[in-house]
């Protein structure tokens, strides 16, 4: 009868780096920079901000690149929520595992 509760509380210590790690996967798959180089767009920087992928993914005639630049703005957004997931998450770990121990 105990086993289901220890599942949980491994699960309750484990999901803030869960979190974490699905988020540096998507930050690992947003290539971004790679695509501006592969079309010869000159950058200064490896990580292009939100507003100019929206600008390029708009006005490029190239429909493969615009779909390429909207998949990155989507992993960009699943990086970001997961990581403010990650915060109560910990907040909700570090509380609760205090009540237990």
């Amino acid at each position: 009868m105990k086993e289901p509760f220890l599942y949980g509380q491994a699960i309750l210590f484990l999901s803030p780096l869960l979190m974490f790690i699905i988020a540096v996967a998507f930050r690992l798959l947003d290539n971004s920079a790679y695509l501006f180089l592969q079309k010869e767009i000159i950058i200064n920087s490896s990580y292009i901000s939100v507003r100019l992928l929206r600008l390029h993914a708009q006005r490029t005639h190239d429909p493969k690149f615009a779909r390429q630049l909207r998949r990155m703005l989507l992993y960009r957004k699943l990086h970001r929520l997961f990581l403010y997931l990650m915060i109560p998450a910990s907040v909700f770990t570090i509380y609760y595992g205090r009540l237990l121990f």
